[in-house]
């Protein structure tokens, strides 16, 4: 097949999140098992040239019809650690992709709703005509919509669109400029609740919707994120729109790429190991308190790594750090503040805490320190409020550092709890899983961790091998999507 991704990121170029580590990974999945792979991007100024090969100009003067003119593009071409990328470059007085940053722009609709225009405009004046076009958030929930309603009427009939949703949160709101820029037009015809109408607000468009309505399949990177987000809250407001289209809407894993997560090749830490001998990831510990200025006693070390954020459950990972230092355990902290509320506590809160022997905060984000946190952690704790897949557990397992998790999205397709999880076998089980919001709640899933790590270590050493012996690579995902593919190319 000839799959043509369509996305606002692609890691370790354009990263801001999980999506671009997805949009990747599929990539390098798909290409391995004999497919041809093109990934679309924006070419933002401050994405990570130094992880570009071969940069070069692949198309120039590509007219983007854009209000009542167009829009002159350069698209450029390299390779992203194997996988062929197309840069789209606008020359416009809007500077769409100069700004400095990916996201965060008070025209973010406008320029994601221009790529969107500009990654099709592309693929039908060079003639490209994939099987598959697969899309990803709310960013380029207007393909499927351009596509149907406009492309296909210009030899682009035979495609078909895979939509996938990363964080239903963020659902791109526009009013009918967006029609007006892009082509559309019709205002009466695409402000219907049927269409694009926003669920909950009539004067708005919904990018997100758009593409769930339009394209052939939606998936979101979850099984137990798409239940939430079809019968709970977490769907924002689509949780009819996803009823009414429930026939196209599944949840699949998210992979991770056991190139980049594997103790047993990982350049990062100091000492490989595998699930048969766990010596060596204790010297990977003794590396990590050496590193820190922790003392070296027998205590557990317990980790979090991520943002610090609300959607992360940033009042459970305070006290989290708290708790273990009472339960005698030690405790590192590697992330970031998205608001300066939580900033300014968290960097309070590492004054506090800077001369403490058991505790480490590292605010901000290292990507060699966190391969070696999670390599010489015992335990690692992801409370959040929610999680449509998560990584961050996925890997930990990968490391044999136990997870504690809050029963949400795909933190309850990954971790199965030692004591009361009903659904997998003894030998299947490999973390500790709460579910309410409470402090009360993580303390006692911490305290089960802890009190097996204390007393029964031989049983706590058996569980994290069991975490090891999980598969989370593409392997699963991969076959899922190829079997999408398949069924609406067919269709």
């Amino acid at each position: 097949m000839y799959i043509v991704q369509i996305a606002s990121e692609c890691a370790p170029v354009i990263k801001a999140g999980g999506l671009g580590d997805v949009v990747y990974g599929l990539s390098r999945e798909l290409e391995v098992r004999g497919h041809a792979v093109e990934i679309v991007l924006p070419k933002y100024d401050c994405m990570r040239y130094d992880h570009i090969w071969g940069l070069h100009v692949a198309y120039e003067n590509l007219m983007v019809p854009w209000y009542d003119g167009a829009v002159c593009c350069t698209v450029h071409c390299g390779w992203v650690h194997g996988r062929l990328c197309f840069f789209i470059e606008p020359h416009s007085e809007d500077n769409f992709f100069n700004r400095g940053c990916y996201y965060g722009a008070l025209d973010d609709h406008l320029r994601f709703a221009f790529f969107s225009k500009a990654a099709l405009e592309f693929l039908q004046q060079t003639n490209k005509r994939p099987d598959i076009i697969h899309c990803h958030d709310w960013q380029t929930g207007l393909v499927p919509v351009l596509l149907f309603e406009i492309y296909k009427y210009h030899g682009m009939e035979y495609q078909r669109v895979c939509y996938t949703i990363h964080n239903f949160k963020h659902q791109g709101i526009a009013g009918t400029n967006v029609l007006w820029a892009t082509g559309l037009n019709n205002e009466s015809y695409y402000f219907q609740y049927d269409r694009l109408q926003d669920n909950f607000n009539p004067f708005a468009l919904n990018f997100m919707k758009g593409g769930i309505v339009y394209a052939n399949f939606v998936t979101t990177v979850s099984p137990h994120h798409a239940w939430e987000a079809h019968y709970g809250e977490f769907g924002y407001g689509l949780g009819h729109t996803l009823d009414t289209h429930q026939g196209k809407f599944t949840g699949i894993l998210n992979g991770i790429d056991y190139e980049v997560w594997n103790p047993e090749i990982d350049r990062y830490i100091p000492y490989n190991y595998t699930q048969d001998d766990l010596s060596e990831k204790l010297k990977n510990k003794k590396a990590l308190r050496e590193r820190l200025w922790l003392s070296h006693d027998d205590k557990p070390l317990i980790c979090y790594i991520g943002r610090l954020d609300d959607q992360k459950g940033v009042h459970l990972v305070h006290h989290a750090i708290y708790y273990a230092m009472h339960r005698n355990a030690q405790f590192v902290l590697l992330g970031s503040a998205t608001e300066p509320g939580i900033n300014n506590w968290f960097w309070h809160e590492k004054g506090f805490l800077d001369q403490n022997p058991d505790v480490h905060l590292e605010l901000g984000f290292n990507e060699e320190l966190s391969h070696l946190i999670y390599a010489g952690a015992d335990m690692i704790v992801v409370p959040s409020n929610y999680e449509p897949c998560g990584l961050t557990q996925v890997i930990s397992l990968r490391y044999g550092t136990v997870p504690i998790v809050r029963g949400v999205g795909g933190l309850v397709n990954t971790v199965f709890d030692r004591d009361y999880d009903q659904l997998h076998q003894p030998e299947e089980r490999n973390g500790y899983v709460f579910y309410q919001t409470d402090q009360q709640a993580l303390e006692s899933a911490m305290d089960r961790a802890i009190g097996l790590w204390q007393h029964y270590p031989e049983e706590f050493q058996q569980l994290a091998k069991q975490g090891m012996e999980c598969d989370y690579s593409w392997n699963h995902p991969g076959t899922d999507y190829l079997q999408i593919y398949d069924f609406i190319r067919h269709r």
